[in-house]
């Protein structure tokens, strides 16, 4: 599959950040979106990206995100999520808004910026969709229970949705 149009959800200055720069060091045009505009304008403008401010856990925030950047770039045919929201602390102590909003980021984001993806690249005839996981995906720490909550969620997120789009040649993959 050659790559023209990436969109990377939860870009910052590590991996996401990596990724962006080899994919346009060939050629593909990247958006990348984060909950601050600011944090990514210096790596869009050295890298001929864009940047985004979206909220990826508010599906009308995740449409608007998918219009803008059809209209800016094309439709993407590399999505990357790699938003997460942690709170950490012990259990009794964690606040349930701020466990919420992890969950909201961490796993329903992942799946609003899936359903967007996948609807594209269905009616393109195929794409990838990728997730960055964690070992907390796999194995829950101590004072982490939001964020595994969150990974867990996402990993099988990504299962079941491999499953189904594989066949429409869409890959996914939870890395």
């Amino acid at each position: 599959m050659t790559v023209k149009n990436a969109l990377i959800v939860g870009a910052g200055p590590g991996l996401s950040s990596c990724v962006a720069r080899k994919l346009a060091g060939r050629g593909v045009k990247v958006a990348l979106a984060a909950r601050s505009l600011e944090s990514n304008q210096a790596l869009a403008e050295a890298i001929g990206g864009r940047a985004y401010r979206c909220d990826a856990s508010k599906d009308d925030a995740v449409d608007a995100l998918f219009q803008a950047v059809d209209e800016d770039f094309g439709t993407p045919d590399f999505v990357l999520y790699n938003a997460s929201a942690r709170a950490r602390g012990p259990l009794i102590e964690l606040d349930p808004d701020a466990v919420e909003k992890a969950l909201l980021v961490s796993a329903f984001g992942g799946f609003l910026v899936a359903r967007e993806a996948a609807t594209r690249m269905l009616a393109a005839g195929g794409g990838a969709i990728f997730f960055t996981g964690a070992s907390a995906s796999v194995k829950g720490y101590p004072q982490s229970a939001p964020f595994a909550m969150g990974k867990f969620a996402l990993r099988g997120l990504a299962q079941s949705i491999a499953r189904e789009l594989q066949p429409k040649n869409i890959h996914v993959e939870r890395f």
